[in-house]
């Protein structure tokens, strides 16, 4: 048998040939079954049914592998955005919303992938870590009329209300929400937070917003945050 065909099961039926896609979807499958952090490529091999070094020929390593599933996840997101007919920003956001919130429901021990490893910038905030996502949110917002103060103000509101709502979503589900540790360079794969080698040209939007993407205003964040919850509270108080 060679290396590009993965091992017959035991009935006889073959399974699919062995390459990056197949590797990733088995990936998840494991994660899902055990948690990121038990993944290991030896036991991936076993999966299946072919040495580990076999696993190479496709991915460069753990880390290779972990920022492919984390692709595929987001993989289906832009589509149904594209599906997207309200033709209204709110209407838009919502069906973001819902369709990274079923990443959490639908894989609660690999959404923290999604949700803590490192972004390739430091201006990428998780979940919605995909230049292509970013820019289509940032490009939709800009057309209901958003400039650009309001447009990165929503980004990062959104992104945090994702990230905390959907995080402990995934918890209460079962799932690690520590990052997993893993060398940064095992492998050869690209190392994350390398701003200066990230290709802008098909971002425009994020291009032109990058130094005001690349702030940090945690603290007002945090206060933000405070204050719209204690105002949805004393509103549901005074009813």
């Amino acid at each position: 048998m060679s290396a590009d065909q993965v091992a017959e099961h035991d009935g006889g039926e073959a399974r699919r040939p062995l390459d990056r896609a197949a590797i990733v979807h088995a990936a998840l499958d494991a994660i899902d079954d055990s948690g990121a952090e038990g993944l290991t490529m030896r036991g991936l091999g076993q999966r299946l049914g072919v040495e580990a070094m076999s696993l190479y020929r496709y991915v460069t390593g753990r880390e290779d592998l972990l920022e492919a599933v984390v692709a595929h996840l987001l993989d289906g997101i832009k589509d149904r955005l594209d599906d997207e007919v309200s033709g209204s920003w709110q209407g838009y956001l919502q069906t973001l919303a819902h369709a990274v919130r079923q990443i959490a429901v639908d894989h609660p021990s690999a959404f923290p992938l999604v949700a803590t490893r490192h972004p390739a910038t430091p201006w990428l905030r998780p979940p919605l870590r995909s230049l292509e996502l970013v820019e289509d949110f940032l490009s939709t917002l800009s057309g209901h009329g958003f400039d650009d103060g309001q447009l990165v103000a929503a980004y990062r509101a959104f992104s945090s209300f994702l990230l905390g709502q959907l995080l402990l979503e995934a918890a209460t589900r079962g799932a690690a929400t520590a990052p997993v540790e893993e060398p940064l360079d095992e492998g050869g794969a690209d190392i994350p937070q390398r701003d200066g080698e990230v290709d802008l040209r098909e971002a425009p939007v994020i291009a032109r917003l990058r130094s005001m993407l690349s702030e940090d205003h945690s603290d007002e964040e945090f206060e933000i945050g405070l204050e719209t919850l204690l105002d949805r509270l004393e509103l549901e108080m005074s009813q």
